[in-house]
């Protein structure tokens, strides 16, 4: 008796491929390696209608012909590193005018798979019958070994749902957008450049009467930074990145303090954190001067309202 493994498979793949016709994929690009497009290609090609690939710079020629022979991929951005926030609104003015309802956002090492856009679209059907509708909605991460997985608090007085978790923020990366909320709450802040986007964003979409969950039951790996650095007498830790990372960081942080939609009790929690943070990377950096007048630097550049791009940014 043949086997039915084939037809099976192509069922499957026209299933999802029916009930992802208003999901759109964007993926930001920056200095991609050819395995992580063809995961990318090997994901979505041919089974979502619409998947668009952000160039924040240095996508070679090779795999930009790849991209271009893959069937529903297109290439947008010029190739110049314009930041994270503004290579995420330019994927959702994409997804938009291409008629999709939700974007589902992924970094370019992320684990993309039909799973995790079906599970997500399941959990933000779900989640469209709250009275505080959805504006995002993520997996829970897996952790990695030797990495910093991030965590996401919970949001407070909101009721959890089964399998779904509010919380204050998550991260872009593996998240499922819905595009009518991503208009009202406004776009990602480009100015920001890089870091505390997705945080900010959140609070801002809880500000105006959404909401942002994590859906327990879709997991995908997360990692931030290259590794791990640990406090020798604390139980704290942060994400090893390079210098002109934790000076964003630190910087959008401190801006972030003269929001009125970041919760106070947030920013009380960030003030006394930040400094152990700056503490460890400069303990890190075996205590060099210079690093910590950077970081110090990158502090009242904070408070100055000073964003944009970072010096030592690619």
């Amino acid at each position: 008796m043949p086997s039915s493994n084939g037809s099976d498979a192509r069922a499957a793949a026209r299933i999802a491929s029916a009930v992802l016709a208003d999901v759109a994929i964007g993926v930001t690009l920056f200095h991609p390696k050819p395995d992580h497009v063809a995961v990318l290609v090997a994901a979505f090609a041919g089974s979502v209608r619409h998947v668009f690939a952000y160039d924040n710079g240095g996508v070679s020629a090779e795999i930009r012909s790849v991209l271009d022979r893959s069937a529903g991929v297109r290439v947008i951005g010029q190739g110049d590193n314009v930041g994270v926030g503004a290579a995420l609104n330019g994927l959702a003015e994409a997804a938009s005018a291409s008629g999709a309802r939700y974007l589902m956002l992924l970094d370019q090492d992320g684990e993309p798979s039909l799973e995790l856009a079906l599970g997500l679209k399941a959990a933000m059907a779900r989640l469209s019958l709250m009275l505080v509708p959805p504006a995002m909605v993520g997996p829970i991460q897996r952790p990695v070994a030797g990495r910093k997985t991030p965590l996401y608090p919970p949001r407070r007085n909101v009721a959890a749902l089964k399998g779904l978790d509010p919380v204050e923020f998550m991260a872009t990366s593996g998240s499922l957008l819905d595009l009518a909320a991503f208009h009202s709450v406004g776009p990602f802040r480009a100015d920001y450049f890089i870091d505390a986007i997705d945080l900010e964003w959140c609070f801002r979409a809880w500000s105006v009467g959404l909401s942002c969950w994590v859906d327990r039951e879709t997991p995908m790996a997360q990692c931030v930074g290259s590794g791990v650095i640990r406090a020798r007498w604390l139980p704290v830790t942060i994400a090893r990145q390079p210098l002109f990372r934790m000076e964003t960081y630190i910087r959008n942080t401190v801006y972030g303090w003269r929001l009125a939609h970041v919760p106070r009790r947030w920013k009380l929690i960030q003030m006394a954190y930040l400094p152990l943070q700056i503490a460890l990377y400069w303990a890190e950096s075996g205590y060099r001067a210079a690093v910590l007048g950077r970081l110090l630097h990158a502090a009242v550049n904070g408070l100055r309202g000073r964003l944009g791009r970072p010096a030592g940014a690619a």
